[in-house]
């Protein structure tokens, strides 16, 4: 079947409108959070600039297809390894020292840039193309085959993230969770995985004995910084350090409580909360419009996987598929770890709450993740009944 020459018409008008909602939902949430005035700048009208950047990057990665997505794929992988590189040796002019990290670039005129919030999309890329790639080349599936597939998606996880875990542990968290998402739709025995699996658990269990009993092997051998550490212990006994590094949380706590089942309202904020209009911002949401506004923007996001779900299971292209399973994997840890974090479910990773928190690096990151989804739908038409799709 031949595309239709009308561009609107290839347009994913689902994905479009689920779009605007959460645009909207963001620009109340900062309206409200920067109305504490800690900060003089106005971050509301910068987050409307950074969602125009961001459908500019739709724009562009919708218009890429499958095999130009392919052709790119190693470049934008390579391009992101430099960046993490560079970022470990870049001078403090450029690359200061924030809250202990050194996470991001700071550019004139544009701002601080983190360049792992794009290698997460660079990363699915990868592994979408070495399982496609793996299966092509390996149509007789045996557990040697799976195995080596395995050891693959490991290197391609690992190699950025040895570049980060020090630095940023959230964002290394994200990147396990892309590749934990991307092994279950590989179709590796689980003859193999469960094995992994099973020692991966045992392993979590260990560490969190010796968070809790022996830290110092952790800080030894694994690198464990002690402010890492207090994040723990504050999250699990948070009002032990209500004046120190649970004083967020605990805030963050009551803010969410006191906004019960309706809210108090767009602007009738009481609780003061630092920082609320990034990590926190979902605690901003709970306290103006309660249990009721919070469970409206869950199903928001509910509604976003399950359409990238329902797009990836149409397409005929494996290679698609995949894209899709990567998108849906990332963008749910991080809803699930933000709004885990802000009622004391989860630790503090410092994790933001996509397309809502305010922040250029991580809102370009995810409109890029969206680029991919509109670019299947865009492209469908072409390939309707193509086994390539």
């Amino acid at each position: 079947m031949t595309s239709n020459s009308n561009t609107t018409s290839k347009l994913d008008y689902s994905l479009v409108f689920i779009l605007i909602l959460l645009f909207l939902a963001s620009c109340f949430a900062i309206y409200s959070a920067q109305a504490s005035g800690q900060y003089k700048e106005n971050f509301l009208i910068k987050q409307i600039v950074w969602y125009v950047v961001g459908a500019g990057i739709v724009t562009m990665v919708m218009t890429l297809d499958s095999d130009q997505l392919k052709k790119l794929t190693w470049y934008a992988y390579g391009f992101g390894i430099l960046l993490l590189g560079f970022l470990i040796v870049a001078p403090a002019s450029i690359a200061p020292v924030i809250n202990g990290a050194k996470n991001w670039f700071v550019l004139p005129g544009v701002g601080s840039i983190q360049p792992s919030e794009f290698v997460k999309i660079f990363i699915i890329l990868a592994l979408s193309r070495v399982i496609d790639q793996h299966h092509l080349k390996n149509p007789v599936k045996t557990l040697q085959t799976d195995f080596w597939l395995l050891i693959k998606m490991g290197i391609v996880t690992m190699v950025p993230l040895g570049l980060i875990i020090k630095q940023d542990l959230g964002t290394s968290l994200v990147f396990l969770a892309i590749l934990l998402g991307m092994i279950f739709i590989s179709g590796v025995s689980w003859k193999i995985l469960v094995p992994i699996f099973s020692f991966g658990i045992i392993l979590i269990g260990m560490i969190f004995y010796f968070v809790l009993w022996n830290p110092a092997v952790l800080e030894k051998y694994l690198g464990v910084g002690e402010y890492q550490l207090r994040r723990i212990y504050s999250w699990l006994d948070p009002y032990s350090y209500e004046g120190t590094d649970a004083y967020q949380l605990t805030k963050s706590l009551l803010a969410i409580g006191s906004g019960q089942t309706g809210g108090k309202g767009f602007g009738n904020r009481e609780v003061y909360l630092p920082e609320s209009q990034t990590d926190f911002i979902f605690s901003v949401v709970g306290e103006e419009y309660g249990f009721i506004g919070s469970s409206v923007l869950i199903s928001l996001f509910f509604l976003l996987i399950y359409h990238i779900t329902k797009v990836g299971m149409e397409t005929k292209n494996n290679f698609y598929t995949y894209i899709c399973v990567g998108v849906i994997s990332m963008i749910t840890f991080h809803v699930f770890q933000n709004i885990g974090m802000t009622i004391g479910v989860l630790p503090i990773t410092g994790i933001p709450l996509p397309f809502i928190s305010y922040g250029g690096s991580a809102l370009m990151g995810n409109m890029m993740a969206l680029g991919l989804i509109f670019s299947i739908r865009y492209h469908y038409k072409k390939y309707m009944f193509s086994t390539t799709a």
